[in-house]
């Protein structure tokens, strides 16, 4: 165990708060307001992780926090006599999310990158559909227009969470069917979402991962986002998007080229995540 010193722990979870609050305070101050907004919103309705909890830092698994008694009614947590430090009995409870979340990463990282969906899932949520998931944002070219481009390409997403919401017309024209069961055995680098998901599996093991990689995985969740819906059927200039037209070989390059970015910024997060849940699951008990 690492203990830490509050002269030394302190300064740290200030860091952490400010860093986090310069990521966070503009949504922060629309939902004062009451405003809502059709592509960061979805990182806090989507995903269960609260402003609150993300602007608390956790020093994760093996750090004892001298002094730490703001943390000793947390959930996770207890008292030694160095201090506070996550719970041992806490993650022998959730060491089937922990193995599955290693065995996960790993499998993803396994496969072969593919950058051939152009971002086609968000289209296929509104495809031969009276209802579109952003009410309040037109369709850059219109139900008919939408349509006749899922139409005239093919849909090859490899997410279920993305996959799960396609309408039921667009479902059967997806490469092959996606079923939650299968996860392990489909999930590919390359997949915008796959991405976005590092920082759901940071958050759901905290306090047991460190808060430097989850807000790290937050950050790359927004540029994710970003640019998912650019390049999405929804119209967002007024917000300060710049579509990425995929209905063009011009657009569909330009989305290749920020995948693949994504995708290699995203690489060495996995393999972290990996790693500290490979470290947690040799502390198990059997």
């Amino acid at each position: 165990m690492d203990v830490l010193d509050a002269s030394e722990w302190i300064p740290r979870r200030d860091r952490h708060r400010a860093r986090v609050s310069a990521l966070i305070g503009p949504h922060l101050e629309r939902r004062e307001r009451g405003e809502t907004h059709p592509v960061i919103d979805f990182l806090f309705t989507y995903y269960s992780y609260r402003p609150n909890q993300l602007l608390r830092w956790h020093p994760g698994w093996g750090t004892v926090l001298a002094d730490g008694q703001e943390y000793a009614e947390l959930r996770g947590y207890h008292r030694t006599a160095a201090g506070v430090t996550v719970d041992p009995e806490f993650l022998q409870r959730r060491s089937d999310t922990v193995a599955f979340t290693a065995r996960l990463m790993e499998a993803t990282a396994g496969r072969p990158t593919h950058l051939s969906c152009f971002g086609l899932h968000e289209w296929a949520m509104v495809y031969r559909s009276d209802e579109v998931r952003h009410g309040s944002v037109p369709l850059r070219l219109g139900p008919g227009g939408t349509d006749s481009v899922v139409e005239s390409l093919h849909l090859r997403c490899t997410h279920y969470d993305a996959f799960r919401f396609f309408t039921p017309a667009a479902e059967p024209r997806n490469s092959e069917p996606l079923t939650r069961a299968d996860q392990l055995g489909r999930e590919q680098p390359g997949c915008l979402h796959a991405s976005m998901d590092l920082y759901k599996y940071c958050f759901k093991l905290a306090p047991m991962i460190d808060s430097d990689l989850t807000v790290d995985c937050f950050e790359l969740a927004l540029a994710a986002r970003e640019l998912d819906m650019r390049a999405s059927p929804y119209d967002l200039t007024a917000y300060g998007y710049t579509p990425i037209p995929i209905e063009t070989p011009h657009g569909r390059a330009e989305y290749v080229r920020e995948q693949s970015a994504l995708a290699a910024r995203a690489a060495p997060l996995r393999a972290a995540l990996r790693d500290r849940c490979r470290r947690l699951l040799a502390t198990v008990s059997p």
